[in-house]
């Protein structure tokens, strides 16, 4: 802790943006590059050092906070960076995408603006990749033991480069043709460049990480068989089940889940050609309330859209937390994305596009089948039921639902072929150890935790590693964020 009062002296700043009406016409990162290093040192300051850093138990991965903020603040930037990727494999991904549930923990936050974390976070790992702190880590001598890893999204690409740096010779399955999972084809690129991602993915081919694309395990590839062949086999291949909306005109043409959307966007950008489905001039509706919405949103945009709604069946938020999620707690306030900054700005009246407490009523259409105009109605508090005399109508050309998650994906016949059972939730069954009943077999990320955050994958990818390097070995070095738990498996 250089200044003791720089909490007091300097305000907190963020990260510049580009200006709404030149970034909405590219899909490069929305932020300006290195925009933060000329003020970083100070904002790393405000860190007050606390005896009991809560921001600490706030981050999955346990990152240590205080720590880094005082080695930036004095300028010591290869250090910072190596205490932040001792705990964190891809600092360069949450600086961008998490939501920082560590500054809602700052002890600053209790009557004051948190610290920057996230932007502290992201300006380290920037600064490592610049500067050549970031080199990969290849074993110094290999254990002679095999594991598969079903899934390349970052639980699978967390849990492939720890046991690859522990010795044991890796091969990460992906059935799309490009390495990443949803960092690949889930987040759109004024989110994360998918350079960044290339970048990681090719230091773990030099650290010696096996790389199988357009292979789905289950399908082209039996799991039981892919099991025989190596000793361990840990499942991280997400909760990519969308919900669905079960309303009359469902079967509309022209209405689309985001994860058939955002991927083909993705797609073009990569350079695979045009999309099969695009907003260009077209009045957007988007159903749902996250960030997979807004990332619908900011990608309609880019592509032209004539008008863009977004229907949010919960109530607007508060501005500031509610009695009910006092600090440290992640609080779920009113918070406006890039994307809906772009959406307000650009909109021909100004406003939020999205419109809360709104309940989907039924999809109607023309004689042709395409989808015409959405039925909505206001939602009654708590049941969400549509309130009666509240029923309107809108006009929409394509319609996108982005619903959530409602785990893995069950048709792929890994259940089946390796055993497994579901939990309650209906996510792949596991102990407290990550193990599922099936010997050697292992759950890692949203495929046994259900739908969540980027930092939770990474964490659970880092404690499979641990949890998979022991079973093998019989004891493990490697950190483990998630401690193990002597959680019974249960299967419903």
């Amino acid at each position: 802790m250089g200044d003791p009062k720089a909490f007091l002296n300097n305000p907190r700043r963020h990260r510049e943006r580009r200006a709404v009406p030149e970034r909405v016409q590219d899909w490069a990162e929305v932020y300006r590059e290195r925009a933060l290093l000329p003020i970083i040192g100070g904002q790393a300051a405000r860190c007050m050092d606390c005896g009991i850093p809560f921001c600490h138990s706030a981050c999955p991965l346990g990152n240590l906070i205080p720590d880094w903020n005082t080695l930036v603040a004095a300028d010591d930037w290869q250090a910072a960076s190596a205490r932040l990727h001792a705990t964190n494999n891809f600092p360069e991904f949450t600086g961008r995408l998490c939501p920082a549930p560590c500054e809602s923990a700052c002890v600053l936050a209790i009557d004051s603006d948190a610290v920057t974390i996230k932007n502290v976070e992201l300006e380290i790992a920037d600064h490592a990749w610049e500067f050549g702190y970031e080199q990969p880590q290849p074993p110094e001598r290999l254990s002679g033991c095999t594991v598969a890893v079903v899934g390349s999204g970052p639980a699978g690409l967390a849990a492939a480069q720890q046991l690859t740096r522990a010795g044991h010779t890796t091969t990460v399955y992906e059935r799309a043709d490009r390495i990443g999972g949803l960092l690949r084809y889930g987040i759109p690129d004024f989110r994360l460049e998918k350079h960044r991602l290339d970048r990681r993915i090719e230091q773990m081919r030099t650290e010696g990480t096996r790389f199988r694309t357009g292979v789905a395990v289950g399908r082209e590839l039996r799991a039981d068989e892919l099991r025989a062949r190596y000793d361990a086999l840990v499942l991280a291949v997400g909760a990519t089940a969308s919900r669905e909306l079960a309303v009359p005109g469902r079967e509309l043409a022209g209405i689309h889940q985001a994860m058939e959307y955002l991927p083909q966007a993705n797609r073009v950008v990569a350079g695979d050609g045009g999309p099969a489905v695009s907003a260009e001039g077209r009045r957007v509706v988007v159903v749902g309330g996250g960030d997979t919405a807004a990332d619908c949103v900011g990608t309609a945009l880019r592509q032209h859209a004539s008008e863009i709604r977004q229907l949010d069946i919960n109530p607007r938020p508060p501005e500031l937390r509610a009695e009910g999620q006092p600090w440290p707690v992640h609080p779920k306030v009113y918070r406006v994305t890039t994307s809906h900054e772009e959406a307000r700005e650009l909109a021909a009246e100004p406003g939020d596009p999205r419109e809360f407490a709104t309940t989907t009523v039924r999809f109607e259409g023309g004689a042709e089948g395409q989808v015409l105009a959405v039925c909505l109605a206001e939602a009654e508090p708590g049941d969400r039921r549509p309130r009666p005399g509240t029923e309107r109508v809108i006009a929409a050309d394509l319609v996108l639902l982005a619903l959530g998650f409602s785990g893995p994906e069950h048709g792929t016949d890994l259940v089946d072929q390796l055993g497994l059972g579901l939990d309650p939730a209906g996510n792949f069954a596991r102990d407290g150890a990550f193990a599922t009943g099936t010997d050697g077999v292992f759950v890692a990320g949203d495929a046994g935790r259900g739908q969540s955050l980027i930092v939770w994958a990474i964490a659970e990818g880092r404690s499979v590693a641990a949890a998979v390097d022991r079973y093998l070995t019989g004891s493990t070095a490697l950190p483990a964020p998630v401690a193990p738990t002597d959680r019974p498996l249960t299967v419903r």
